[in-house]
């Protein structure tokens, strides 16, 4: 995978791939970026999304919604894909994806998708708002706890995991304070990198299982419920993989649970009830996050009637 850290380089790294004619898949909010294209969707997300013939790559440019559209149209279409990632998701480091209406309801999803760039510009993370900063950046540092004690962990993940944690953990609560601190979002994007390469390299557990399960019932964003599910899942798994999940504690800074949901609470996150999640759902999201892939990738799935107390501890 090519890594850029400027969007200066963003020509050369297209000639570098071997795109001449990108499709640019953007919101709206980019199209003062000046950004080579044969043509252009901006809405995102989106489930209809159609790629001319003419183009012979995607550009994706934004955060989870836009890099996820552009891993679907390159899945759909067999073209490589460039990400220029404007949030700290992490997502732009893997071949899977989901796929959401406007309104943000899940309309299914898949894998398949051909990455072969990415780049990166600290400058297009500043003006972010602190609720998708820290929704993002929380969904990254579970991305760094998972990739530590999931099925088919393995030492390169470890690494990965291990530099992204401590500079989310240090550096969100410094962008928290003052959203223009160059520096400090600098470090915290670094992070996710390192969190979305960790994820690459080994995969999700019982917190993303959890906070699709919300994410794609209600279209609440998927950061908010990573921020509110990691710290039960890190309770959860505790039991089962203790050094892991203490490993982790280590790296942000404290006690894996506890500092957290210290972190959630800075960004803003509380409750579920705050996101209007109806109590009496709670059963049937606790069967359904039973039954995804990161439940099943955790080293111990997790029953229906153990992630039901979970969801409930968190309500």
């Amino acid at each position: 995978m090519i890594v850029r850290w400027s969007l200066t380089e963003l020509p050369e790294v297209l000639t570098e791939v071997g795109i001449e004619r990108p499709f640019v898949i953007a919101s709206p909010r980019w199209k003062n970026l000046d950004l080579p294209h044969v043509g252009w969707w901006a809405e995102v997300p989106s489930h209809r999304l159609e790629v001319p013939a003419v183009a012979d790559g995607i550009l994706a440019v934004g955060g989870g919604s836009a890099i996820d559209l552009g891993k679907y149209a390159s899945a759909q279409t067999g073209k490589p894909v460039v990400h220029v990632p404007t949030t700290y998701s992490g997502a732009e480091w893997t071949t899977f994806y989901g796929i959401r209406s406007p309104d943000r309801v899940m309309q299914g999803g898949g894998a398949g998708a051909l990455p072969v760039a990415l780049v990166y510009d600290v400058d297009l993370t500043l003006d972010l708002p602190p609720d998708v900063t820290a929704g993002t950046a929380l969904n990254g540092l579970a991305h760094c706890a998972e990739a530590l004690y999931v099925r088919g962990h393995n030492p390169e993940g470890d690494e990965q995991a291990l530099a992204g944690a401590p500079l989310i953990a240090t550096a969100l609560p410094r962008v928290l304070a003052d959203p223009h601190d160059r520096a400090a979002r600098e470090d915290l994007l670094r992070g996710a990198a390192h969190a979305g390469h960790a994820l690459a390299l080994t995969g999700l557990a019982l917190a993303h299982a959890m906070a699709q399960a919300l994410g794609g019932r209600y279209g609440i964003p998927h950061g908010a419920m990573n921020a509110l599910c990691l710290p039960p899942a890190l309770e959860f798994n505790r039991a089962l993989v203790p050094a892991e999940v203490e490993r982790f504690g280590k790296a942000i800074g404290g006690d894996a649970v506890a500092r957290s949901r210290e972190l959630a609470l800075l960004g803003g996150f509380e409750r579920l009830r705050d996101y209007l999640v109806p109590q009496d759902d709670l059963r049937a999201v606790a069967e359904a996050a039973a039954q995804r892939a990161g439940n099943r990738a955790n080293p111990r799935p997790a029953t229906a009637d153990e992630i039901l107390p979970l969801l409930q501890a968190i309500w």
